[in-house]
């Protein structure tokens, strides 16, 4: 078997940790009805899955690269596994970026890793186990799905273009401001997509099945390696302003660069206030 196209020493680590990880989310999926399912908060469901995922990524990333930290959504923060408590490495992880989706059996939902090193993104992977799609990208070497070079959309005109979003739910974010939105896309656009699982959204417009992308709220590792994979696949990344603050901000707008500037306009905020 040929080695994978991308094929640096951070990928690597991610994709054989991934691949780990996958067999048994895969396998819990198949019985999803007899997993321990507690609640976290509302609409907000964490499963034994979830958590047993994390540790395993922990486990093996931490084996691998023992100067790196962690920023994992169920653990929080957790110290690099050499003893430093402040490592200037770090991976971002989400073990379950759907988790939702997962609970619910649908079979759309990914593992998201990213390495940050000294503040910026270096590499990040996306792995959908169900498909077996998985995105990887490395700073300065380019984009992949499952080995082939991807880039974004060459679309340049917005009724011909498909956009994906999150949609705020319970009482978590503005309703309001997000029909607003939603109304603005709907009317200048071929659709709306709202799948459940932001890092593949940005996945998927990273391999040009979506032009664009935006949601509010998000956490870095809901983030972090999508970023990334949009960039290097030739696509834009900012907040709503513009500004490359979007891990800070969790408000995303991820588009390909005909349609991020129209997309941004469209769905900032500051384009509803009275």
């Amino acid at each position: 078997m040929a080695p994978p196209a991308l094929n640096t020493p951070l990928v690597n680590v991610m994709r054989a940790a991934a691949l780990k990880c996958a067999r048994a989310m895969v396998r819990d999926f198949t019985e999803i009805e007899q997993l321990q399912v507690s609640r976290k908060g509302p609409g907000d469901f964490v499963s034994t899955a979830d958590k047993r995922a994390e540790q395993l990524l922990v486990r093996e990333l931490g084996k691998a690269r023992p100067g790196f930290g962690f920023l994992a959504e169920e653990g929080g923060v957790h110290p690099a596994s050499d003893g430093n408590a402040a490592p200037t490495k770090r991976w971002i992880i989400d073990p379950i970026d759907g988790t939702t989706n997962y609970l619910h059996g649908i079979p759309h939902f990914a593992i998201s890793i990213a390495a940050e090193e000294e503040g910026k993104i270096t590499a990040g992977l996306v792995y959908d186990p169900i498909k077996d799609d998985m995105f990887v990208a490395d700073r300065g070497n380019g984009a992949y799905l499952n080995d082939r070079r991807i880039r974004v959309s060459a679309r340049s005109r917005m009724p011909d273009s498909l956009f994906a979003t999150g949609i705020p739910f319970m009482d978590r974010g503005d309703h309001v401001l997000f029909n607003a939105q939603l109304a603005k896309v709907m009317a200048v656009s071929s659709g709306v997509r709202r799948m459940g699982a932001a890092s593949l959204d940005l996945a998927y417009v990273a391999a040009g099945r979506y032009e664009g992308f935006w949601e509010s709220g998000l956490s870095p590792w809901d983030l972090a390696a999508g970023i990334l994979i949009v960039r290097e696949a030739g696509g834009l990344v900012s907040d709503y302003d513009g500004r490359d603050e979007v891990m800070t901000s969790g408000n995303v707008v991820a588009g390909n660069q005909s349609l991020h500037g129209d997309l941004r306009t469209l769905v900032n905020p500051k384009n509803f206030k009275a």
